[in-house]
């Protein structure tokens, strides 16, 4: 009877074709936005040649292959469920063109599988009535042979990959995995063997032994082959299938339980078990060797994050196998954690429509052969998507009709088509469901595990994100400095120090004064950041300090920061390169400080490294025994010795606990005497300090008593890391110092870094006030405007004006206008050091600077002529 066309839009053929047509939509948005991508990426205009054309072929193959097989499925199966088809070819093309997007080769051969697929699945249409008859019919006979099939990869066995088992037959370029088809096949030979044997059974036992013996001897096969991930799809098919027919809850916690005791078993049992469940429990202990996939895979999920880097925009080609394996991670990442949610409910709908197909089935056997595809769909999806976000342990199956693969293309169409006929057949004569609570239950563990991958996957691309997106081994930040202009670092005279150079993706970074490596740090593709370009990055990188809108519409469209932002620095070029000079030929530091303001005048540090060959010299860098990769001026800690006895002896003045000096000026700490720098002029107290005399700063100490020590200590801030955005020793204040007389000494575990002492010694030269450091002066905003890098920070006072002028005139020089104090400091390895604290005096329109050296092994006197060379240079002297 020929169906009026006003009721024939309402049948499920037009509902199928209207889906396919909204796919085919996305799809082609999808392509156009993957043909504009490398604008996109480079935003500018390019030539025509230059955008990607390839993958459309995929679209036009898939737009014809799947409206011609749903044409034809409509035709001669006009009852099969209208969903299942749109949607696995929705998940289809998505997969195809993530495959193009990620290599040429793989995108034309799944799109040739594609094409074979769908081609077979119309030719098997033809013997519609006659397959699942057949199927039942010869269960023994599919299920031997392909057991005989999958046994011949061990003599003829090979790996298209040339990496792990050898589980493909085939040659010239054309591969099958018998695998793949021994999953179907198992579930037609459970789903006829229950349907025939159920209703003769009574009892769990009799069901259970003769399909535990077929399927034991598969999972044998699987094992010797070490196809471990075909293995666990197995294992779950069969405990939902057996869990349906005997409707026993304690099938499914006896298969959790032999589950566990496997993984166990293979952990003490099997190296290639024993290595994935370390990696999955603790991918971080070796992320760039054994756990290298999943640290990378994550982190390509991170740099989805909510709303993902947009098609073509992502790096998911950093991820290996990304194309199989990893193909959901390649798709999260430029979909975001909306498209893994709508990926995810794409499988789970087409899990729960294949559900709902086996409850309105003609009879027993197509009810489990629906429900048992179900469950293969389900499990090597939940396998797969689980092992990608360390929701489970890493296993080598596909993700049905998304990942690349020939076989697994046949197989899932295959059971799509078988879907079909089961749906067809049972929409006019269903069997009457006795118990359906086995199947509602499966359904909603099924649902209830694709929303925990929903959740996992967001936690890892929100919630997680940005710490695993900073990680040294994120090759997409340097990916991202190709295309991203990145901003300049310049002096406080705005002379460029650092900046981009190049063309949208070939930029580089440029260094005008290499030589300063360790004090302005590098920028490198595959080293990442270190120094100021490590502690500036978020806006040198336009991370930080840009508009909200501009940073959302440069994710969105882009996929990518902002350009980033200049910065510039309080350093004065001429007076850091003069500083680096001086200290050439010594190990050890130099800091340069604007007494009054805290701003960081001069930084250097030796021994140093080239800033622009980081790359070629960064193993011999590494290996260097004397660490140039090290900015000793703010990452050294080193102890004081007798470097603090001015600030001591005017604390203890101030308090009125100054004693009478005593004649032993050295001091005896650990078995080691300690004595002074210089023999003292005469026994009073600005000679001893002067000398740092040890024996003169823990008599000191015992005089202020542990709780004033401490204060002291706390306020000059020695326990603090100066607010300067270059990474720093973490400083803590002790909860006592039992031994203020050691403690004041300096050698007594107490650890600083130069740019500590710079904000010491400027107290003598600030009248007493322990001014903030300051490194960054200001911003260069997306307006073009200089805005404050911080707000100023008030200064403290430590030492009354009266003290501070005192203490500097006492340890004035002779021939110079400044005051200065050297000393000597003993490490716990034995190494000796030599600090040198200078600064000006303050004396009329006389600026105010303070230097302070650190030299690791040499004398006071070569301190003294570096210190005061670069102090003089900073005076105008």
């Amino acid at each position: 009877m020929k169906v009026p066309r006003p009721l024939r839009r309402l049948l499920p053929a037009s509902v199928s074709a209207s889906l396919l047509r909204l796919a085919a939509a996305f799809l082609g948005l999808f392509a156009l936005a993957l043909t504009l991508s490398p604008a996109v990426r480079q935003r500018s205009l390019l030539p025509l040649a230059e955008l990607r054309w390839a993958h459309w072929l995929g679209v036009v193959v898939w737009v014809l292959a799947l409206f011609w097989l749903d044409r034809r499925t409509r035709e001669r199966l006009p009852n099969r469920d209208p969903f299942i088809i749109p949607v696995a070819g929705l998940l289809a093309g998505w997969g195809l063109l993530t495959i193009w997007r990620l290599t040429f080769e793989f995108g034309l051969r799944q799109t040739a599988w594609l094409a074979v697929s769908c081609a077979l699945f119309v030719l098997a249409l033809r013997l519609r009535e006659r397959i699942l008859p057949m199927l039942r019919r010869y269960k023994y006979v599919w299920l031997l042979a392909g057991l005989l099939i999958t046994a011949l990869t061990f003599l003829f066995g090979t790996n298209p990959s040339g990496i792990g088992p050898d589980l493909w037959l085939g040659c010239c370029g054309l591969y099958f995995q018998p695998s793949e088809l021994l999953k179907l096949l198992l579930i037609i030979y459970l789903a006829a063997y229950l349907a025939d044997r159920q209703p003769l059974m009574t009892g769990l036992l009799p069901l259970l032994a003769p399909t535990a013996v077929m399927t034991g001897a598969v999972l044998l096969l699987l094992m010797v082959q070490r196809d471990l991930g075909t293995a666990w799809v197995f294992i779950f098919i069969y405990t939902i299938l057996i869990y349906i027919a005997a409707g026993k809850r304690r099938v499914l916690l006896a298969s959790a339980v032999v589950l566990i005791l496997a993984m166990v078993a293979g952990y003490e049992l099997v190296g290639l078990v024993h290595a994935r469940i370390d990696s999955w429990l603790n991918p971080w202990v070796d992320p760039t060797n054994r756990s290298y996939q999943i640290v990378q895979a994550l982190m390509a999920i991170a740099a989805g994050g909510m709303f993902g880097r947009g098609p073509g925009l992502g790096s998911p080609g950093f991820v290996p196998v990304a194309h199989s394996d990893f193909i959901y991670t390649s798709i999260v990442e430029e979909s975001g954690l909306l498209g893994a949610i709508a990926l995810l409910a794409l499988i789970a709908f087409l899990v729960v429509r294949a559900l709902r197909i086996s409850l309105h089935a003609r009879d027993a056997y197509q009810r489990y052969l629906a429900i048992g595809l179900a469950a293969y769909i389900a499990s090597q999806s939940l396998l797969i998507i689980g092992g990608n976000i360390r929701m489970l342990p890493l296993t080598g199956v596909t993700l049905p009709f998304v990942s690349y693969g020939g076989s697994s293309m046949l197989i899932s169409f295959f059971a799509l088509l078988l879907l079909c006929l089961v749906s067809h057949d049972g929409v006019h004569r269903a069997a009457p469901v006795l118990n359906s609570r086995p199947t509602l239950i499966i359904a909603g563990l099924l649902l209830g595990a694709f929303a925990l991958a929903a959740v996992i996957t967001g936690w890892w691309g929100v919630a997680r994100g940005p710490d695993l997106l900073t990680r040294t081994d994120n090759a997409r930040r340097g990916l991202s400095d190709r295309y991203v202009w990145r901003g300049a670092l310049l002096d406080r005279d705005f002379q460029l120090l650092s900046r981009t150079g190049g063309s949208a993706s070939q930029y580089t970074r440029d260094y005008v004064e290499p030589s300063l490596g360790n004090v302005l740090g590098y920028s490198h593709p595959q080293f990442g950041q270190s120094g100021l370009e490590d502690g500036l990055d978020p806006i040198l990188r336009g991370e930080e300090r840009q508009p909200a809108w501009g940073l959302w519409l440069s994710h969105i469209l882009y996929g990518q920061p902002s350009p980033g932002l200049d910065v510039q620095l309080s350093l004065d070029r001429e007076l850091t390169l003069q500083s680096m000079q001086a200290l050439e030929g010594q190990r050890g530091a130099a800091v340069v400080m604007d007494a009054a303001s805290g701003e960081v005048l001069a930084l250097a540090s030796q021994p140093g490294f080239n800033a622009s060959t980081v790359g070629e010299d960064w193993q011999s860098l590494l290996e260097s025994e004397y660490s140039p990769l090290m900015n000793r001026a703010v990452q050294g800690a080193y102890p004081p010795g007798g470097v603090l006895g001015p600030w001591l002896l005017a604390a203890a003045r101030n308090q009125d606990l100054l004693p009478e000096p005593e004649l032993e000026t050295s001091y005896l700490l650990n078995g080691t005497t300690l004595e002074c720098t210089q023999p003292p002029s005469e026994m009073e107290w600005d000679a001893l300090i002067a000398a740092a005399c040890p024996g003169a700063l823990a008599q000191l100490g015992l005089a202020l008593g542990e709780q004033n020590l401490l204060t002291l200590y706390s306020a000059l801030g020695l326990y603090t890391a100066p607010s300067v955005p270059l990474r720093q020793p973490s400083f803590a204040a002790p909860a006592s110092l039992p031994r203020p007389g050691e403690a004041a000494t300096g050698q007594a575990g107490m650890l600083v870094s130069p740019l500590q002492m710079a904000r010491v010694a400027a107290t003598l030269s600030n009248g007493g006030q322990l001014p903030a450091a300051q490194l960054a002066l200001a911003v260069k905003d997306a307006s073009g405007e200089w805005q404050p890098y911080t707000e100023p920070s008030a200064a403290q006072a430590v030492l009354t004006s009266a003290a501070a002028f005192s203490q500097a005139q006492r340890l004035a020089a002779e021939d110079a206008p400044i005051w200065e104090l050297r000393t000597t400091a003993q490490g716990a390895s034995g190494l000796h050091y030599t600090w040198y604290l200078a600064g000006s005096l303050s004396r009329g329109s006389q600026p105010a600077r303070v230097v302070v050296v650190l030299l690791e092994g040499s004398s006071p006197q070569q301190a003294a002529a570096i210190g005061r060379q670069v102090l003089l240079t900073a005076l105008g002297e």
